[in-house]
């Protein structure tokens, strides 16, 4: 009796409790309008220096990802709740110190967020594992370098000081593009930026009563993790021996030597599994079924026909033999699935445009702004308030782009400077195209506008100067269109989160400048340090070849292919194609598990073994989401971002270790018995 007494005192208790928390929110959220801080206030000191040292670290995880796979996953939401804990923390030891300090505002976790993501941006998009890279003398010299199309002199040595300037030419370009386009996007036509949404809702989510609670398990789940990723990382350097790539953990044989030599192991990267924790599950069912289908069966076919399909007197990392079928096919599969896309895209965003048009002249009242709520047009009010002035944007472009026009073609004679006027008339139009697309579906479509202006200029340029103008005028095109998207999805996290636009658009300018310095160092690091571009190595650059391949594609057209190439080419092509149409045609309880060819192309030349890894990563996640969904869902993002942050941060230290000439004093490596 007393027992059931006292269990229905602490239910009554607990609902009490409850309802008194909704109670605060609720008076929180009609305060919250009160309490804004003027837009100068929302940029802190502190929020810089938090930017800086997120922007830092990021930029070092996401290069090395770049570097090894190209397969980089969404870290916005990781870069969030880092901006939380450092700030949090901050106030709370100056608060003991007994210094007073300002209160740590959403709008302030907003800009730091805002920030360090366009810092750590340039280091994903800026070509340094793809386009850039691609110039290179060993990019070249991998491509064949008897091969038509790819000329001795279509080559540009990495340099900290040309790839900075042209970073800032190109980049703050698309930073402008869309600026007063941003109320009809926002606004207007209501588009729903999923990954600005979800920022926004958990930065809303950590600035409760509730969500600081949350918050707290998260910060002790990402720190737990984060010292376990790193002291590991740190371990396994001891039995990495002076070869570095056939030794230690990540050359462990997991599966037998005759898997391993086919790149199929478990290689024991925390990066990989906190990558694979984050990526949905059929993405990481798509790159092992991409490894199996082409190291497992495809690969030792045509290596078998060494001698028929291509002379055996060739070494396999010539474009004339094995290696070219790799690069080809993974091209095929790569423009398959991003035709159908960028086509799709367009088509959405066409008919999505006809039908607010349409919509708009045929009715004389808005119902949907009707229906709003006041807090929702209170919103609208505040986005619209902090105005940023027409002119800025206007002088700024043209500004930017005059300068451009002019420094570009120096440091490139290939690409002409009636190229780049053509491509910054364009750029406006193909960003918005870009941003509503992505607005509307969460897809930036930037690399495939990139592809395409590839193509076009190396095919117009000549034999002489196709490949590098064709790169560059990717680079180009590419910036552009997704700058400017990345910017449309913070102003609607801005938006949801009473953040000025005006603060948005500075810390998005001071953290696209801090990425402009950040990632040429940052990759020069990791050039200097390891052996960026192996094939053979940790460090493949996969990218920077594929994209080498495809400005020589553009140029040659397909004489560039081996032998029985493009009739392979023709089959995975298609394959992208009407995987894709089954994928969005079919019941979802089928659709869903179509496999996704951009995924498949990944291990087609970089191998199985990272695959595996998030692989592993997908299984974590799904046992744990079958033993507490609640707490995985909580948790997840946090054990992921603290694995991916521990392992990231340890190639510092590693990298000065490489560049002092300090080697791990063990090797450990596996051979035959027999």
């Amino acid at each position: 009796m007393r027992s059931s007494l006292m269990m229905e005192r602490e239910a009554r208790n607990e609902t009490e409790r409850e309802e008194r928390d909704d109670l605060e929110e609720t008076q929180n959220e009609e305060d919250e309008f009160r309490s804004i801080p003027p837009w100068k206030s929302q940029i802190t000191f502190r929020g810089i220096v938090a930017s800086i040292i997120i922007g830092i670290i990021y930029s070092v995880i996401v290069m090395k990802l770049n570097l090894t796979t190209g397969l980089v996953p969404n870290l916005n939401v990781s870069a969030a709740l880092l901006a939380f804990v450092f700030l949090r923390s901050w106030t709370k030891l100056l608060t003991k110190a007994g210094i007073v300090t300002k209160p740590f505002t959403k709008q302030e976790n907003t800009v730091v967020q805002t920030c360090a993501v366009a810092c750590y941006s340039i280091a994903v998009g800026g070509g340094f594992g793809s386009y850039l890279l691609g110039l290179s003398t060993k990019t070249y010299e991998q491509s064949g370098t008897h091969m038509e199309g790819n000329s001795p002199g279509s080559t540009k040595e990495p340099g900290i000081g040309w790839m900075t300037a042209f970073l800032f030419f190109t980049c703050f370009v698309g930073l402008l593009a869309l600026v007063p386009l941003r109320k009809i996007m926002i606004i207007d036509y209501k588009l729903t930026y999923p990954s600005g949404t979800a920022t926004a809702v958990l930065i809303n989510g950590f600035h409760t009563s509730k969500g600081n609670k949350m918050a707290k398990k998260q910060v002790f789940g990402f720190v737990k993790y984060f010292s376990f990723s790193f002291i590991w990382a740190f371990f396994q350097w001891f039995f990495t021996g002076t070869t570095g790539t056939e030794c230690g953990f990540i050359q462990f044989p997991t599966f037998g030597l005759e898997a391993w030599k086919n790149s199929f192991y478990f290689d024991f990267s925390m990066t990989y599994i906190g990558a694979g924790m984050i990526c949905s599950h059929i993405v990481n069912l798509s790159l092992l079924f991409g490894a199996v289908l082409s190291w497992g069966i495809m690969w030792p076919l045509i290596k078998g026909l060494s001698g028929d399909w291509y002379p055996s007197t060739l070494p396999q990392s010539s474009m004339k033999s094995l290696n070219g079928y790799k690069v080809f096919v993974s091209i095929s599969l790569i423009l398959g699935d991003g035709l159908y896309h960028f086509i799709k895209i367009l088509m959405f965003t066409a008919r999505n445009i006809y039908s607010k048009l349409k919509n708009h002249h045929s009715r004389k009242s808005n119902p949907d702004k009707d229906k709003q709520s006041i807090a929702d047009l209170k919103r609208d009010e505040i986005f619209v308030r902090d105005s940023i002035p027409l002119w800025v944007a206007a002088v700024g472009y043209a500004a930017f782009s005059v300068v451009s026009i002019i420094a570009i073609p120096l440091m490139f004679p290939e690409l002409k400077w009636y190229f780049i006027v053509v491509a910054y008339m364009l750029a406006p139009s193909l960003g918005f195209s870009n941003a509503y697309g992505a607005g509307l579906t969460d897809m930036n479509m930037a690399y495939n506008y990139g592809k395409v202006a590839l193509f076009i200029l190396a095919a117009m340029a000549g034999k002489q100067n196709g490949v590098v103008a064709g790169l560059v005028g990717c680079g180009l095109i590419k910036s552009i269109v997704s700058i400017s998207s990345d910017l449309m999805h913070d102003f609607k996290t801005g938006h949801l989160t009473l953040t000025s636009p005006r603060s948005m658009l500075v810390s998005q300018a001071i953290g696209t400048g801090l990425g402009c310095v950040v990632a040429p160092l940052t990759f020069f690091l990791f050039y200097k340090a390891f052996d960026v571009g192996n094939p053979e190595g940790e460090y493949k650059a996969p990218y920077a070849l594929i994209y080498r391949n495809m400005a020589i594609l553009g140029v040659e057209g397909f004489s560039a292919l081996p032998q029985h190439c493009l009739q392979l080419c023709y089959g995975f092509f298609a394959f992208a194609v009407a995987a894709n149409l089954v994928r969005d045609m079919s019941p979802e309880k089928i659709g869903k598990w179509v496999p996704l060819p951009m995924a498949m192309a990944v291990p087609f030349l970089v191998g199985g073994y990272f695959a595996i890894d998030m692989c592993v990563g997908s299984l974590i996640v799904f046992v744990w989401n079958r033993r507490d969904r609640v707490k995985a869902g909580l948790m997840v993002p946090a054990v992921a971002s603290g694995l991916i942050c521990g392992d990231g941060l340890w190639i510092l230290p590693s990298s000065v270790l490489a560049l002092a000439g300090v080697k791990p004093p063990i090797c450990m490596s596996f051979m035959s018995s027999k």
